[in-house]
């Protein structure tokens, strides 16, 4: 096999590197191996074979340039999250917030997977990094897979080829990253995270979110273990700045859970009510921050991602402008509509609604129809994907290949809470954010596995991704607040408040920038509040709703708390914290008991 493989002309003197690479190829036994390199030369050829094998379809190029269409299997289109384990010596490591085995057992039962399961195929080696190349944040990582679309994925999700190999060098460390299609069988799927061995093995899935293993797997599950033992931090967060007229920027990282509308707000246009103040909003990232404390004291951000792994069904040119703007070239569109002319559609997509197409299943479609429960027929999946350059998103930031990041002003938590959270406020301090954070809930999305529409608590949108047991995770946000000399501000959101009937009282989209614009104001201690049991709350009048038809009440209700539904939810919040027994930090039980006695008087 050595020879076959042609060792002596692999593109790396990184001898771990090449050691490993034999390892898993004397494993997975491929016909073939290829070296990624990253150039235009081999995406074309790369396409051009998936294209004849019918792995992806070639989409209109006037109206679609360089855009492709994939599908996945039926069983196989979203996140597995009952699948997925983190394998510790001890399960106390890996904490009831994930699913446990031990790394003997996980690579037996995924080595006896990946046995063989590669026969026919070719293993592409796609070396990456995480961060700018050669930047204090940046992670280097090394994908073997048997995929062309992983491969076409990778290269627009991160910083890959030749470059990342030079930087490797002979000796540099790197996050071994394993995936193989197998035979797509749900039974025989794992997602595998060896922190301790800083590796990575997946098999028996073709969906992004667990094949493009240098998004959830390495940038949150295996660098939140190392963010923790290192010092810095990786979270689930969109990066922004909000630019002023003078042009100063207050960059925000804010945490939501899949689908809350995190793309959303990281390309938000302002709103007509507010063009007028001239604010510019700068995109950094839609989905992962890595922040790290610099020289200056301050926590510093960067989006290690180059892509957008974005959610399709209601992205459109009223929720997201800039997202539709940046779809229209160059971008690959997973399990969405296609369309008779070779172009796509999802639900919630602008212009008329095709008459006919091909459904997400391959089957054919037609707007109205119904199964044989009399349930509609999706023509996309719920959670349909498209995955596109940032640089093509028209308020991306020139910060984005920049080193050392952007300083972060503020941190935002959000969810859906339909009668609980009010429109936004703000936490006492440090600690308090953290408590916040620790106890945010959301409903679940198409994005997770299990039931849609169901309330789950998901402290700082982290609980699928924490790569170790988040009672220590929550002490290493305190730890980290400690280090710094100018901590952010930390503020919880909620666009999604429900009236009496039902209906959302916020407009959300881009009016969201009038809460912003709040936040921004509070960093620099130029707006006002109202102290509550909960945190600091504006009144109306310290948000500029210039041009919004909302009536006073509704306002009143937006910024409203009921104390004895927030009285339920501290014995919710305390049920959750004794699930993590002892390693819940005890400044969390002091939090609440804090709140507790605020909301009692």
């Amino acid at each position: 096999m050595l020879t076959a493989f042609n060792v002596s002309k692999w593109p790396t003197q990184n001898a771990e590197l090449k050691t490993w690479v034999i390892e898993m190829a004397e494993m997975c036994q491929p016909d073939a191996l290829v070296w990624v390199d990253g150039s235009e030369e081999e995406k074309q050829r790369l396409e051009k074979e998936a294209l004849a094998t019918g792995e992806l379809i070639l989409l209109d190029q006037q109206k679609w340039p360089g855009c492709l269409y994939h599908r996945t299997a039926a069983n196989d289109v979203a996140r597995t999250e009952h699948l997925t384990y983190i394998c510790t010596p001890s399960q106390e490591e890996a904490g009831p917030n994930n699913n446990w085995m031990s790394p003997e057992e996980g690579y037996k039962k995924a080595g006896a997977l990946f046995n063989g399961s590669m026969k026919g195929r070719t293993m592409y080696v796609i070396p990456f990094s995480m961060g700018p190349v050669g930047s204090p944040f940046a992670k280097i990582g090394v994908e073997l897979t048997d995929s062309i679309y992983v491969v076409l994925n990778m290269r627009i999700m991160t910083r890959m080829g030749e470059k990342v190999l030079q930087k490797l060098g002979p000796d540099g460390a790197f996050t071994r990253c394993l995936h193989s299609k197998a035979d797509l069988d749900d039974t025989r799927r794992l997602i595998l995270h060896f922190p301790h061995d800083n590796a990575i093995w997946s098999v028996g899935s073709g969906y992004g979110g667990n094949v493009l293993l240098g998004k959830k797997c390495l940038s949150l599950r295996i660098a939140s273990f190392l963010a923790r033992s290192e010092g810095w931090m990786a979270e689930h967060m969109l990066i922004m700045g909000v630019e002023n007229p003078s042009g100063h920027i207050v960059y925000i990282a804010a945490a939501f859970p899949s689908a809350c509308g995190k793309t959303n707000l990281a390309m938000l246009i302002p709103p007509e009510g507010l063009k007028h103040k001239g604010y510019r909003i700068w995109t950094v990232g839609d989905d992962i921050a890595w922040m790290r404390i610099d020289t200056d004291g301050k926590l510093w951000a960067v989006n290690p991602e180059t892509g957008f792994f974005g959610v399709a069904p209601g992205t459109n040119m009223q929720s997201n402008p800039n997202a539709m703007l940046t779809v229209k070239k160059n971008t690959i569109f997973t399990n969405v509509v296609l369309t008779p002319d070779k172009g796509i559609w999802w639900e919630g997509m602008d212009g008329d609604v095709p008459q006919e197409g091909i459904n997400w299943e391959g089957k054919p479609w037609k707007p109205g129809m119904v199964d044989d429960t009399g349930n509609k027929v999706h023509g996309a999946h719920p959670n349909s994907r498209f995955t596109a350059p940032v640089t093509q998103c028209p308020s991306i930031s020139n910060r984005i290949e920049h080193h050392h990041g952007v300083p972060i002003d503020a941190i935002v938590f959000g969810g859906r809470r339909a009668h609980l959270a009010p429109l936004v406020y703000e936490a006492f301090d440090w600690k308090h954010g953290v408590f916040i954070g620790a106890t945010m809930a959301s409903e679940r999305t198409a994005a997770q596995f299990g039931k849609q529409g169901e309330v789950r608590r998901d402290p700082m949108a982290m609980l699928p991704f924490c790569g170790y047991n988040m009672g220590h995770y929550f002490q290493h946000w305190l730890d980290m607040g400690k280090k710094m000399d100018k901590a952010p501000k930390i503020f919880n959101v909620n666009w999604f408040r429900l009236d009496d009937d039902g209906r959302f009282m916020w407009p959300g989209f881009g009016e969201n920038l009038r809460v912003l614009e709040w936040i921004m104001d509070r960093c620099m201690n130029t707006a006002g509040s109202k102290r509550t049991a909960i945190g600091y709350i504006p009144k109306a009048r310290d948000l500029d709703l210039a041009g919004l038809d909302i009536p006073e009440t509704t306002m009143e209700k937006l910024l409203s708390i009921d104390k004895n539904d927030w009285l339920e939810e501290v014995r919710d919040i305390e049920a959750f914290f004794k699930t993590f027994g002892s390693a819940m930090p005890q400044e969390m039980y002091n939090q609440l008991e804090g709140l507790a006695e605020r909301l009692k008087q």
